[in-house]
């Protein structure tokens, strides 16, 4: 019996007993997890394709541990310009157990049930819990907006000058198209 699972954005094709390195989860060390987001399940008999997600399955795991993946340089350079930067990066991993492939979650026993029910709400969804504990965002306060003095006008400055006025490009003449036709011709 195999299951392909869905977390951190990858699929992984998972059997019990595999110990696997996943994204990192919200849970701790020597904890259970749940993934319930189950693209697929396998057994002898059946093949369950969910669409996405298989109605009512879950993969239960146990969390091992929590730690860091090597070290990804990331070099970026511009030639010609003197633009060097170097970035190191450790992806944060959990590696887990997978214990037991569940395709129906309703066969529980009602102590498993509850477990399920308790664990993976804690854990999936801590943002929930930190977004409404988050105090409101402060109100906007309209300022009045200033108005502009005007400047006083200096007497005599506007009738002082007078407007330029457009000129008009001259009139090309038949000894100016001519002159300038025939220079640098050799005439013979």
């Amino acid at each position: 019996m195999f299951a392909i699972i869905k977390t951190g954005g990858k699929q992984y094709r998972v059997q019990e007993g595999d110990v696997l390195d996943v994204e990192k989860l919200p849970a701790e060390a020597n904890q259970k997890f749940h993934f319930s987001q189950v693209l697929l399940i396998e057994d002898e008999k059946d093949t369950l394709i969910g669409t996405p997600f298989v109605e009512k399955a879950l993969v239960r795991a146990e969390v091992l541990e929590i730690f860091k993946d090597e070290k990804i340089l990331v070099f970026k350079k511009k030639r010609r310009k003197q633009y060097r930067r170097t970035r190191g990066h450790r992806q944060q991993l959990t590696r887990v157990k997978i214990e037991r492939i569940i395709p129906d979650a309703a066969a529980l026993s009602p102590e498993e049930m509850a477990a399920v029910k308790t664990k993976p709400a804690e854990v999936a969804e801590p943002g929930k819990e930190k977004a409404a504990a988050a105090p409101p965002p402060p109100k906007k306060v309209e300022v009045p907006a200033k108005k502009k003095a005007a400047r006083p006008a200096k007497p005599g400055a506007a009738a002082a000058r007078p407007k330029p006025e457009k000129r008009k490009p001259a009139a090309k003449t038949e000894k100016s198209k001519t002159a300038g036709g025939s220079k640098g011709k050799k005439s013979g």
